[in-house]
C-alpha cells in the first residue's frame, strides 16, 4: 500500500480526481482511494503494475505541471508581487500561457530554457520507486525548488509585460480623448508605410515633412513629449482627419495597430496592391509609391 499525504483536501481532491482520468480499467479505479479528512490518496497493494504505475506518474507528472502550476502562479504573485485580485492574476498568467504555447515570440526570448520539466520527471520517477509513502509539501520543498524558481521568473517577466500593457492602454485612452476635442482639419488622408510613413490629402498630393511640422499642436508634444510620436501620431492627432486610408504590407506592425487603436474606425487597412489597382493612373512609373 503507498499513500500520497496532501496538506488540504482541495489538493488530495484534485489528485485523486485527475489520477481517476488516466485509469481507464475500472477494476484498477477500485485500488485508488481518497480520505479526505486526512487529505491522502490511498493506492492499495495489487495494483502496482507496471501500466499501472506508469499511468500514476503521468497524472502526478501533469498535476505539478499544470494544475498546481497556476496556483504556484497566483501565491507568487499574491505573497511576492502583492497582486491579490483574481483578475489581475489572471491577466498576467494568461501573458505566461501565451508565452509558453508559442503565441508571444517577442516575450519567448526572456523564458529561460532549461531542463527543469526534465527534473520534475526524473524526480517523480525517483520518488515512485519501492514502498511509497510521501508528503506532497515535502516533494514540492525539497525536489521542486529550482521548478519553483523558474516560475518566479516567468511571473516577474509578466508582470512587466502586463505593466507594460495598462501603461499602453492608458497612453491610447488619452490620445483618444485629445481626439475626442478636435475638429477635423480633413476629410480623408491617405498614409503609406514603407522605410518611412508617407501623407498624402484627398488628391494623392504629399503632404511635405516641413508643413506636417507645423500643423503639429505643440501641446501634444509638451504635454506627452515621451509617448507621442513627431513623425506620424503627433500630425495625425492635430490633423485629426474623419478618414484614414493606411496602407502598409504588414497590419501587425506595432505603430499600425496604436494608429488602429487611437482612431477606431476612421481607420481603414488596405494593402499596397489595392492602392496600385484602383490609383493606376498616379504613377507614371513603378517606383512611385516604392512597391510594384
Amino acid at each position: 500500500m503507498a499513500e500520497i499525504i496532501f496538506q488540504n483536501k482541495l489538493d488530495a481532491n484534485k489528485f485523486y480526481n485527475h489520477l481517476q482520468m488516466f485509469v481507464k480499467d475500472q477494476s484498477m479505479k477500485q485500488n485508488i482511494l481518497l480520505f479526505e479528512d486526512r487529505h491522502i490518496v490511498k493506492l492499495m497493494e495489487g495494483s502496482y503494475t507496471a501500466g499501472f504505475m506508469k499511468h500514476v506518474k503521468e497524472a502526478f507528472y501533469e498535476f505539478v505541471v499544470k494544475i498546481k502550476r497556476e496556483d504556484w502562479f497566483r501565491v507568487i504573485l499574491a505573497e511576492q508581487f502583492f497582486y491579490v485580485d483574481w483578475e489581475e492574476q489572471q491577466q498576467i498568467i494568461e501573458i505566461i500561457y501565451s508565452v509558453l504555447e508559442g503565441q508571444r515570440k517577442d516575450l519567448s526570448v526572456f523564458f529561460k530554457d532549461t531542463n527543469e520539466e526534465k527534473n520534475v520527471i526524473e524526480s517523480i520517477n525517483q520518488i515512485f520507486q519501492g514502498n511509497i509513502s510521501f508528503s506532497f509539501a515535502s516533494f514540492f520543498k525539497f525536489r521542486l525548488r529550482s521548478y519553483f524558481q523558474l516560475l518566479e521568473n516567468y511571473v516577474e517577466i509578466a508582470i512587466d509585460e502586463y505593466k507594460m500593457e495598462q501603461e499602453y492602454q492608458m497612453f491610447v485612452q488619452m490620445l483618444r480623448e485629445f481626439l475626442a476635442n478636435r475638429e477635423p482639419k480633413m476629410d480623408i488622408l491617405h498614409l503609406l508605410f514603407d522605410e518611412e510613413v508617407t501623407f498624402y490629402n484627398d488628391d494623392f498630393e504629399e503632404i511635405k515633412r516641413a508643413e506636417l511640422t507645423k500643423m503639429i499642436d505643440r501641446k501634444l508634444l509638451v504635454n506627452h513629449p515621451v509617448y507621442v510620436d513627431s513623425a506620424s501620431i503627433a500630425p495625425l492627432l492635430s490633423l485629426a482627419p474623419t478618414n484614414i486610408f493606411l496602407y502598409t504590407t504588414n497590419p501587425d506592425e506595432p505603430l499600425v495597430r496604436t494608429i488602429k487603436n487611437i482612431f477606431e474606425e476612421r481607420v481603414t487597412i488596405k494593402s499596397y496592391s489595392t492602392l496600385r489597382e484602383t490609383k493606376k493612373w498616379l504613377f507614371s512609373d513603378d517606383s512611385a509609391f516604392g512597391h510594384a
